[in-house]
């Protein structure tokens, strides 16, 4: 297994529940598992509101939630399925708001209920907008304490999980194949690829074409001072906008106190680029001359112009946010942590929507695994367990 972020740890578990025989070792390139995607989402639990019918996304996160929750119960992990509010903003987006209960609905979640502006603000005192819908099974969650149960789960079931082990090159050996990393050499009969923002360079290490290639976008938040926390209970969201590929900027509060507002989505110059100066010239290269890139933007030039001039502006994020709470001021926001999602983009400009796995007959390539990964990570790592058993037993 190389990749000790939360889809790494979680189906390295599942393949031992599948495999109770098997010797399993994960391989992590940090000192500590999870430390990117993982461990910068704002610990949102999705419960598949967004996602196409019969999609693996939607059938995953749907799934995984239910997962996600038991397991948070079984071991301790602080969570709280608090629901959110997804508001529609002026009468435009009200059809909108209707097309995402139909779609939430189809994808078997319960208890969606459309409010009006009375009825929304009994839930959200200071929510703007003229309709919502409430979605009760939403919530929170500590990602990080989810990881360290995974790994004592691991460790305890005599599993490996190495941390300092970042894969430098993958060779056959037989019908497997041996990892060369900085922590050694380790033999395996199957790999499974879960390296998140660095997936598709592990993939092309494994001899797969880079067909699909991973972008790096940074999503910068900010933080509600305390003084103004009480503007947000708990999750607001915009209806999504169908002409951009991402969600919008919303409210989130954090398991642990405090409300998060964010993110934005720039184009990174590093594929681990959290803050706005960091620089790789090998990621940066490897989009620009990526033609997948140069059609995105073509196809989205006015958005990506409006979220990089929403990086450096307070004024107008705040802008954004005040449709969702408009007394929210710019004075009223901290500068937060960031995260950068690995989205794969493919040839043509598009954004993957959907999970994208590749399977060979002793390897396994996670090449896309957008939000909710973390939620869904768990039913991510049975599937995986799933089409590893169907490669072995072919």
């Amino acid at each position: 297994m190389i990749g000790g972020g939360i889809v790494g740890l979680a189906t390295a578990w599942r393949l031992g529940q599948r495999f109770p025989g098997a010797r399993i070792t994960v391989l992590e390139k940090e000192s500590e598992v999870g430390r990117h995607q993982t461990g910068h989402n704002s610990g949102v639990l999705h419960c598949g509101l967004y996602y196409r019918p019969g999609s693996v996304k939607a059938r995953l996160a749907v799934e995984g939630i239910r997962q996600m929750v038991a397991f948070c119960r079984e071991n301790g992990v602080p969570h709280e399925i608090c629901g959110k509010l997804v508001v529609a903003a002026d009468e435009s987006e009200v059809p909108r708001l209707h097309a995402l209960e139909e779609r939430g609905a189809a994808n078997g979640l319960e208890g969606l209920r459309r409010l009006g502006r009375k009825e929304m603000r009994e839930i959200e005192p200071h929510v703007g907008g003229v309709a919502a819908l409430r979605v009760p099974q939403e919530g929170i969650v500590d990602y990080a304490r989810v990881c360290a149960a995974l790994v004592g789960k691991l460790t305890a079931a005599g599993a490996r999980v190495v941390t300092g082990a970042r894969a430098r090159r993958l060779r056959h050996s037989g019908a497997g194949w041996v990892v060369e990393t900085g922590a050694g050499e380790f033999a395996a009969d199957f790999l499974v690829n879960c390296a998140g923002l660095h997936s598709d360079r592990v993939a092309e290490l494994a001899g797969e074409r880079r067909e699909v290639r991973i972008l790096p976008f940074r999503g910068e938040y900010y933080q509600l001072r305390p003084e103004r926390q009480h503007l947000v209970r708990n999750l607001i969201y915009p209806v999504p906008d169908p002409r951009f590929p991402f969600l919008g900027v919303h409210f989130t509060r954090l398991i642990h106190g405090g409300v998060e507002a964010g993110p934005n989505a720039v184009l990174a110059f590093a594929r681990e680029g959290y803050r706005k100066t960091d620089f790789n010239a090998r990621d940066l290269w490897d989009a620009l001359t990526y033609r997948g890139f140069w059609r995105f933007l073509g196809r989205y030039p006015s958005m990506a112009w409006y979220e990089l001039r929403r990086s450096f502006s307070r004024e107008l994020f705040c802008r954004s946010l005040q449709r969702l709470v408009p007394e929210i001021q710019p004075a009223d926001l901290a500068t937060g942590g960031s995260g950068v999602r690995a989205q794969a983009i493919a040839p043509e400009g598009d954004l993957v929507q959907d999970f994208h796995f590749i399977a060979r007959p002793n390897a396994l390539h996670v090449l896309n695994a957008p939000s909710p990964a973390a939620t869904a990570s768990l039913a991510i790592g049975a599937e995986i367990a799933a089409m590893a058993a169907q490669a072995a037993a072919a």
